[in-house]
């Protein structure tokens, strides 16, 4: 059924207001996903000793779900957004907390929480939610002034920087608080105090690297090049092997070898069988989302749409980068998943969960229409 400009429907008023070139590029990364998981999934399931089957309909039914998300969220106002980032910002420091008592150990981190079929990881939630939270108290500690805005989003923050501590998940504490600094020099904070931030960011990368072994392996690893180098040194090999137009769908032998194959080395196997061409064409797709996403906010008065948006686009883009960069050994590596392409069900859903949200926020709204 086609909508046009006078269908006064729900659907038809979203359809006419969201902003259908980011929709559209988040349906391509959403596609690109099931390519993915259908190159690289089979071989992993099959070397782990699982199901075939059951491997690919999980993730299947995980990018219906995220695709519905994203599409369900968007029909939001920013006023049911801001409910739905309260209570998701809530219940996932609840569970996050949780993963300390009944948490599931994997690599020597307690980070998820077992369910039947399934694993979920609380903390993927916080990104998105938390932007949206962090947002709203500093916009209406702008309003009112003695709203304690500022004080209460950096509560929320350093109960956030506690339990990823504890986990411990030093990248996705490193996401949470870049995303939130970025915040604060929108929100207007003077530039020598951000400033200041950063450089103790820096000295909390150098206590990571002191007290936690493994970050302090990951770095030694990448500088010096010695130590176990297998699957970034197999994932620039699969990416020689590509060349520019790769070696073909199903071609590829890096899928085989590499552990992390489906999840946090997908983009050396999309360089492996597709070439650098749809790997640089990958990396434009992200690049366009996020620099979409700031360019609406240009004309946009409310500093809570702007906060938001800010953060979410932040979090989304810097996720993307550090999975990349990684995986062609530009950064040190962190297990990090590709947005939408790589195998899992928490990553997929939040990730989701913030696009829909900044579709929503992005809307086009008339001066009659509620916030």
């Amino acid at each position: 059924m086609s909508m046009t400009r006078t269908d006064d429907s729900m659907l038809g008023r979203w359809w006419w207001s969201v902003d259908r070139w980011t929709l559209s590029a988040i349906g391509i990364l959403i596609g690109f996903g099931y390519i993915m998981m259908l190159a690289a999934s089979p071989a992993v399931a099959e070397r782990i000793g699982s199901s075939r089957e059951s491997f690919i309909f999980k993730q299947v039914f995980f990018l219906a779900l995220a695709a519905a998300i994203v599409v369900g969220v968007s029909l939001l106002s920013p006023r049911g957004i801001k409910r739905l980032a309260i209570a998701g910002c809530v219940v996932a420091l609840a569970l996050t907390a949780a993963t300390m008592v009944m948490g599931v150990e994997i690599k020597g981190a307690r980070r998820w929480i077992s369910l039947p079929g399934m694993t979920i990881q609380p903390s993927e939630f916080l990104k998105p939610c938390f932007a949206i939270v962090a947002a709203w108290l500093l916009s209406e500690g702008k309003k009112s002034p003695r709203f304690p805005g500022m004080i209460a989003a950096f509560l929320v923050f350093g109960s956030i920087v506690m339990l990823l501590k504890s986990q411990p998940d030093i990248g996705m504490l490193a996401v949470v608080t870049v995303v939130f600094l970025a915040q604060l020099y929108i929100a207007g904070l003077p530039l020598i105090l951000v400033t200041i931030a950063v450089g103790m960011l820096g000295g909390a990368s150098v206590m990571a690297y002191t007290f936690f072994p493994h970050v302090r392996s990951r770095v030694t690893r990448f500088w010096d090049g010695t130590g176990d180098n297998y699957q970034v040194t197999t994932a620039l090999e699969a990416f020689g092997n590509g060349g520019l137009m790769g070696r073909g769908p199903g071609e590829g032998h890096v899928k085989d070898i590499l552990p992390d194959a489906h999840a946090d080395f997908v983009f050396a196997v999309a360089g492996e069988e597709f070439g650098m061409l749809v790997c640089v064409f990958i990396l434009s797709v992200f690049a366009f989302i996020v620099l979409r996403g700031l360019l609406r906010l240009l004309r946009e008065h409310d500093q809570f749409i702007v906060l938001s948006c800010t953060g979410l686009v932040t979090g989304f883009g810097l996720q993307a980068f550090v999975n990349m960069a990684s995986t062609l050994k530009l950064i040190p590596t962190k297990g990090m998943t590709l947005p939408f392409i790589s195998y899992g069900g928490s990553s997929a859903i939040a990730v989701a969960l913030g696009m829909g949200m900044l579709l929503a926020l992005t809307r086009r709204r008339s001066r009659d229409e509620p916030a």
